[in-house]
């Protein structure tokens, strides 16, 4: 019996899992997937927004600038890499600098600071290698590892006595026959769960989580959004995130260039209404739209430098006829007690997850007496790298653990005793990509050529699996139907 149940383990669920875990409550998280970052809040841009292109007054414009003034304090408490790098969102005609003086202005509204409208001479010194006439520039935009945030955040909340049920996904919920009628039984497909309190962060599926309990007002809207990935040597040319004007039609921000904080180069997202809420499919005609339109601001795109393409689903609540953005809707229900709907969390929802958290939290204390936890421990660790170190500091590491000395992945540089920590998470991800979202490893120059072979052996061998056993990353993703030779 549980206090709180939460629905959905991405961003979203796992900031309000970490939030709710400063109080004495008994939380669990239930998610469909076998790890936290397999849809939404690992599949995106990365980037911390400052909060421009959201409408006043809405909730997505004041979470996403509460977010960003403080994601320094946040980063610094998880433990994970931040870089505040600015953003220019460039135009060329006389139509895109009305649109981008309209931005500015939108911004100043909403309280984001040091907005600046600039020229193509100031384009160049802050970015050599973007095209524009003019931009809107952002300084306090910034770049971050979502895979890595979203990891942090559920393992921080775990840390803290929350309890992650993965491969969960729920199929029923009703009210227990308990006599207590505020009792809610949630069925899986695993389990029965019984809790005091649900909230709805299923996010894709968020609308189908509020079907059951009698919510049909929403709809969510699968919005596919495709992107290339480039290799680490275009880095060095791109250090901001460089936009174009954007179509309010099109429901997103249109096809811009963005550095990772690992200093790779993504160029999308492609904006495209599907059927299908799990279709993660990329097309040659749209990576050709990348391709085009990518390198108008940006004319250093070569096919050589492509590495990897994915892409990303939005949850949207507008429709393709429509267009655009709805807001946020975060409700704590009337008509159905103890129940809390959360339901469009799109970009920025990355940004807005912490206040997100904190109103959802500010929701249920008005119908729970919330006592905080003293044990709680805001602080994270993570797994304790060794490329980026001086080689004294290398030379420690690997005195204090042999496994140090061993290199797994040659492209990124990421070591045995890495990979070890990481097979070992506090989740119990078991996945490929488990350990690859952990460490970094096969997302270099082969993508796993070389050392993916070797992460599936170690898996193999401190999980006491079978090689049909072992998953690349959701259910069914069997990496071996067995041994060609004995």
């Amino acid at each position: 019996m549980y206090d709180v149940a939460i629905i959905g383990g991405g961003v979203i669920g796992s900031s309000i899992a970490r939030e709710l875990s400063k109080y004495k409550l008994k939380i669990c998280v239930l998610e469909k997937e076998l790890d936290v970052c397999c849809e939404t809040s690992g599949r995106n841009s990365g980037v911390l927004h400052a909060g421009f292109n959201n409408k006043p007054k809405s909730l997505m414009a004041k979470f996403c600038i509460e977010g960003n003034e403080n994601f320094d304090e946040i980063a610094k408490e998880l433990d994970i890499p931040f870089k505040r790098t600015g953003k220019l969102v460039v135009g060329f005609t006389k139509e895109d600098k009305e649109k981008l003086i309209e931005m500015k202005e939108q911004g100043e509204i909403n309280g984001v600071k040091g907005l600046e409208i600039i020229d193509k001479d100031r384009i160049k010194q802050l970015s050599p290698y973007v095209e524009g006439n003019f931009a809107l520039y952002s300084p306090n935009t910034g770049i971050l590892n979502p895979f890595i945030y979203t990891i942090a955040m559920a393992e921080n909340a775990v840390e803290n006595g929350v309890k992650y049920f993965l491969d969960n996904e729920v199929v029923d919920i009703k009210k227990s026959s308990d006599k207590d009628n505020n009792i809610f039984e949630i069925r899986t497909n695993k389990n029965i769960y019984k809790s005091k309190w649900i909230i709805n962060c299923a996010g894709l599926n968020s609308d189908k989580i509020g079907k059951m309990v009698g919510i049909d007002e929403y709809t969510i809207h699968p919005c596919r959004g495709e992107y290339f990935i480039l290799d680490q040597k275009v880095g060095r040319y791109l250090n901001m995130p460089a936009y174009p004007v954007p179509n309010p039609k099109m429901g997103g921000l249109g096809i811009h260039l963005t550095p990772s904080i690992d200093g790779n180069v993504f160029i999308g997202p492609s904006s495209e209404y599907i059927d299908s809420k799990d279709d993660y499919s990329t097309t040659k005609e749209v990576m050709d739209l990348l391709i085009k339109d990518g390198g108008r601001i940006f004319p250093h795109i070569r096919k050589e430098h492509f590495i990897r393409n994915f892409s990303g689903i939005r949850p949207k609540l507008v429709a393709k006829e429509q267009g655009g953005y709805d807001d946020f809707k975060i409700e704590l229900r009337e008509d159905i007690s103890n129940f809390i709907n959360l339901t469009g969390i799109e970009s920025p929802g990355l940004t807005s997850a912490v206040p997100i958290a904190k109103y959802v939290v500010s929701l249920l204390s008005e119908k729970e007496n919330l006592v905080e936890n003293p044990h709680f421990n805001k602080y994270r660790k993570s797994i304790e790298t060794f490329k980026d170190k001086p080689i004294d500091v290398q030379e420690k590491l690997i005195a204090k653990d042999e496994n140090y000395g061993e290199i797994i992945c040659r492209c990124e540089t990421i070591t045995k005793a890495e990979i070890l920590q990481a097979i070992n998470n506090p989740l119990g991800v078991e996945t490929v990509t488990g350990i690859k979202y952990r460490t970094r490893a096969m997302m270099g120059r082969c993508q796993g050529g070389y050392c993916q072979t070797r992460i599936t052996k170690l898996i193999k061998e401190v999980k006491h699996k079978k090689e049909e056993e072992i998953l690349y990353c959701r259910k069914n993703s069997n990496m071996f139907v067995g041994k060609v030779r004995v």
